[in-house]
């Protein structure tokens, strides 16, 4: 199986706050429209998913596991597809970050070090 990532402007990270899942999927209300198949199925990609977010059980695998027929598997998956919370590609699944990338803003001019900016400082006599 040749792994990729599906979204790679959302790769997980580990949040910043003491806890396995990102507090924001309750503080924002992210998980809100879930019903909880679709939550138990998110859990479960969670705890499969490589450091990537990446998993590729089968919807046969996952029905097996959490016993569940393919019909609920998969409207379980919709709703984390429609929440944003997971991409999906067969056989392919994403945990997506909650944050979008950010690009950051083009650089303009030559990058200097604080031992430069300081010279150019203390040259000038005022803020480089």
């Amino acid at each position: 199986m040749n792994k990729h990532l599906l979204r790679p402007d959302r790769l997980r990270h580990v949040p910043p706050q003491f806890s396995w899942l990102d507090q924001r999927l309750f503080r924002n209300g992210r998980i809100a429209p879930c019903d909880a198949d679709a939550l138990a199925l998110y859990l479960f990609l969670v705890v499969v998913a490589d450091a990537q977010g990446l998993s590729f059980y089968s919807e046969a695998s996952i029905g097996r596991l959490l016993r569940w027929d393919g019909l609920r598997v998969a409207a379980a998956r919709r709703q984390l597809v429609a929440a944003d919370l997971v991409a999906f590609e067969a056989p392919l699944y994403q945990v997506l970050s909650l944050d979008p990338l950010v690009a950051s803003a083009p650089r303009i001019g030559t990058a200097l070090s604080v031992g430069d900016i300081l010279r150019r400082a203390l040259r000038q006599g005022g803020p480089a």
